[in-house]
């Protein structure tokens, strides 16, 4: 299993548990960015900088995801993408996309991309929290658990 980071909006204490559970478990750890990233030196950990433009680090992980390996993004089409190849998702508030809720996360973000397109405020997620932290740091948990390595 290899653990894969959509990187650039990913916040710095869920990097910090990612950091920590590659180095524990000895779980390849690859985190993709259109910027620089600082990672702690590892042979679990690697960054890798993709050029800037849109969606360019989604589908670097999209292209090299395999069944069976995770993958952290907030990001819906990445997440169907990965669901496809028979990966897992979870999202940087503990939440785990799957194939029974993938097309309605799908659709809602649809809904909401085409209301903000025709002017409507929908404003945005709320601020990243502790209790986020634990929601994640509790699902990564009991995924590994599960996970064959």
């Amino acid at each position: 299993m290899h653990i894969w980071v959509d990187a650039d909006a990913c916040p710095g204490p869920i990097k910090d548990i990612l950091f920590r559970v590659a180095g524990r478990l000895k779980l390849s750890l690859t985190l993709v960015a259109n910027k620089p990233l600082r990672t702690p030196p590892s042979p679990y950990i690697r960054a890798i900088q993709v050029p800037q433009g849109f969606d360019v680090a989604d589908e670097r992980i999209a292209a090299e995801v395999a069944a069976g390996d995770l993958v952290v993004t907030a990001d819906i089409p990445l997440a169907a993408a990965v669901i496809a190849k028979g990966g897992t998702v979870i999202d940087p508030r503990g939440e785990q996309f799957s194939t029974e809720n993938i097309q309605e996360r799908l659709a809602l973000r649809n809904f909401m991309e085409e209301q903000r397109a025709s002017g409507v405020q929908t404003g945005g997620p709320a601020p990243f929290s502790a209790r986020d932290q634990k929601a994640f740091a509790d699902r990564l948990d009991r995924l590994l658990a599960r996970m064959p390595r």
